[in-house]
């Protein structure tokens, strides 16, 4: 019998092409049918391996989980970028490649980028999830996020609602 190692750590240089087919990967299956097409397009290829290595290099929060040599999934999070929130950290992004969502694994990205901004002195978080993304919106409320504002982004010609979720410690 063997076992796959499922490690969750931050994303090093030589991770950026695997970060880039996770985040193609799980762009289209979160946003088709609620991103228009072009527009998801272009917003997945301004993403390639070259921006996550340039993020990485940088020294963006970015943590990846492994699943044994491959990247399943990668959390993007730092402090908050909406003033008008007063929540102290977010997680910009968190997303699994399809076949490794509903294992627990979204689950543990989320615990390790709250611990990580907690550490660092980030006490409460954010997330934005675009309101038609329902997996997206389910999974922060099972994690116990309350709702806490809401505001509209436009893709193109649509303009789509995004809500907030909020945690405290």
């Amino acid at each position: 019998m063997s076992t796959t190692l499922i490690e969750v750590r931050r994303a090093k240089p030589s991770d950026a092409r695997a970060i880039a087919a996770t985040h193609d990967d799980a762009w289209r299956c979160a946003y088709q049918g609620i991103i228009p097409g072009p527009e998801l397009d272009k917003l997945i290829n301004r993403r390639g391996p070259q921006w996550w290595d340039s993020a990485v290099r940088k020294g963006s929060r970015i943590t990846v989980l492994a699943f044994g040599e491959c990247v399943a999934g990668y959390a993007n999070y730092g402090r908050n970028r909406a003033r008008s929130l007063y929540y102290d950290g977010e997680v910009y992004e968190l997303y699994l490649r399809p076949e490794f969502q509903g294992l627990g694994f979204g689950r543990k990205l989320f615990s390790a980028a709250r611990r990580d901004l907690v550490q660092s002195g980030l006490q409460s978080l954010v997330v934005w999830a675009l309101s038609d993304n329902e997996q997206a919106v389910g999974f922060y409320r099972a994690l116990g996020g309350k709702a806490v504002a809401r505001s509209s982004e436009r893709f193109g010609a649509r303009t789509l609602d995004k809500v907030a979720f909020a945690w405290t410690n």
